[in-house]
């Protein structure tokens, strides 16, 4: 089957592209190769969504994805690891042997955690570093962490371990948060959450698990009894299967205006793979109903 429009990526801006694809009376399916509802499922309370006072994210994500299915949406979970523009026809390889294609195709691939690129972390990612600490956070109840980090994921990933972890070490390189103001003091409130400024961790301590951080703060060194250490840095767009056919800038985020046009045509990009100044739930949804507007657009001209 061609379907009218393929989707890479089921986080909020794909599956708002395919309820708005949908509704346009295409016939749409979204390729998503983790978590359907993306990153956001993480997030144990969400409350800068218009409408919801507070929600789970999981919840936000489940709602997503149970809307744009009862639009008329297919969904595969399925992991894409290239893409062919051929004449009017996009076809997408997925790393199970499986392809799919369409007339048009919409790129929401989200972005994935950055890595501090100090040595033995890629080694003890799943034994003491951890990227999320809402899937991890409940395995260190008890012990002492460290956050490191300084805008509103890192100080959301404090406040939630300080919930449950004996001492929380919040490692940030600059003087000031970037994060809201709120939070910081929140924060402030806990008596078991340390405060480490202008500081950076420069080395993992342990054997096969995690056991200790060596935090440098200026000339001085000062190494800290952890068990789990939760990186919470930004992200780093998800597109290197798909650089042959849209244009990336320099940090590797896709080179695209809000319009969600790609030098391709009938291939567009949204959500937080998209170079723009501003990556929220909010802006995601909205990059997910302008590209599959102009999807549709494309396919009916």
């Amino acid at each position: 089957m061609i379907y009218d429009i393929l989707i890479i990526g089921g986080g909020p801006a794909g599956l708002t592209a395919a309820t708005y694809g949908c509704r346009a009376g295409k016939s749409v399916l979204v390729l998503e190769k983790e978590t359907f509802g993306g990153q956001i499922t993480w997030s144990p309370k969400v409350e800068n969504f218009p409408g919801f006072i507070s929600v789970s994210g999981a919840e936000l994500g489940d709602r997503l994805m149970e809307q744009a299915m009862e639009q008329g949406a297919q969904v595969e979970l399925e992991e894409a690891v290239s893409v062919r523009a051929e004449g009017t026809v996009k076809t997408v390889s997925c790393a199970s042997g499986a392809e799919f294609q369409g007339r048009s195709l919409i790129i929401a691939a989200g972005a994935k955690p950055r890595m501090l690129g100090i040595e033995r972390e890629s080694e003890l990612v799943g034994n003491g570093v951890c990227y999320c600490a809402v899937c991890d956070g409940a395995f260190y109840k008890g012990k002492a962490v460290a956050v490191n980090g300084g805008g509103n994921s890192a100080l959301q990933d404090a406040l939630l371990l300080s919930e449950k972890c004996s001492k929380v070490y919040l490692i940030h390189r600059r003087d000031s948060f970037r994060g809201e103001a709120k939070l910081v003091e929140a924060l402030r409130q806990r008596e078991n959450v340390e405060f480490m400024m202008n500081s950076s961790v420069s080395a993992l301590l342990g054997g096969d698990e995690l056991e200790g951080i060596v935090v440098k703060t200026g000339e001085e060194s000062r190494e800290i009894p952890v068990e789990g250490l939760f990186v919470a840095i930004g992200h780093a767009p998800d597109l290197g299967a798909f650089g042959s056919i849209i244009e990336l800038e320099g940090s590797g985020y896709a080179a695209s205006g809000e319009d969600c046009l790609t030098a391709t045509p009938g291939v567009f990009v949204a959500g937080d793979c998209r170079k723009k100044s501003v990556h929220q739930l909010t802006t995601a949804v909205a990059d997910g109903s302008a590209a599959a507007l102009a999807a549709c657009a494309w396919l009916d001209s």
